[in-house]
């Protein structure tokens, strides 16, 4: 018998996930990467740990919030880990509910994103590039990884004309400045794109080695992805 999404992770208010809005977040625990500077390590590592409250409980406070918020991102983990069907009932509820919908995705799970994205049920999708494809592996932490899904959910994602993002955790030794030139290239003249300066949350999967980027070095990762993504920013 399938696992029910019974239990999430609830942000009250975010003013940053939901670009323009204000937004609660759902995180739906479980993911099928190990990144070693994840910072919801919790989610990932112990998904029916503590921290987390019952699926209706969490609708209650959106339903409380009608009016005072403008949108809820469904993010994790990895949301679509889960049951498509689940899922969708999520998205479908939070959207019935009068919230514009927002959901964060690694990209590797194509067949179910590319459903999500002709039912017209999200208003607005964010999906992680870990890094260039040859640097996939090491990055997300799973030896002989297999980039090709995530290829095909950037793809689908640039095609549906849905608003979305791209987005990059920069980390050392995952990281260098030349990998955005190639990032660049695949995603090039994405809607938007952003670089994420890795911070250590206290709550990371494996801190060893790991550091964060100098201002310098996130500069000129910018200027690497502005060759091809013009309306790449630093977040």
């Amino acid at each position: 018998m399938t696992k029910r999404i019974d239990r999430v992770g609830l942000q009250k208010l975010s003013m940053v996930d939901f670009p323009g809005k204000t937004a609660a977040v759902l995180f739906l625990p479980g993911c099928n990467l190990r990144c070693p500077f994840c910072h919801n390590a919790g989610l990932v590592l112990e998904p029916e740990g503590e921290g987390l409250i019952g699926i209706e409980e969490a609708f209650s406070y959106l339903e409380e919030r009608k009016g005072l918020l403008d949108g809820v991102c469904i993010s994790g983990g990895e949301p679509l880990m889960n049951p498509l069907e689940e899922v969708m009932d999520i998205l479908n509820r939070a959207g019935e509910l009068g919230y514009s919908v927002k959901l964060d995705t690694n990209g590797c799970f194509p067949d179910k994103l590319s459903e999500i994205l002709d039912s017209g049920v999200v208003d607005y999708v964010a999906m992680d590039i870990k890094n260039q494809p040859l640097k996939y592996p090491e990055t997300v932490g799973i030896a002989g990884f297999d980039v090709r899904p995530v290829m095909r959910s950037a793809e689908l994602l640039q095609r549906s004309g849905i608003d979305h993002e791209f987005r990059t955790t920069v980390a050392h030794p995952f990281h260098e400045v030349s990998d955005f030139s190639i990032i660049g290239k695949w995603i090039k003249d994405a809607p938007a794109y952003y670089l994420q300066r890795y911070n250590d949350s206290g709550n990371i999967i494996k801190r060893a080695g790991v550091r964060a980027f100098s201002d310098e070095e996130m500069n000129d990762a910018l200027a690497c992805a502005l060759v091809n993504v013009p309306k790449t920013g630093l977040r």
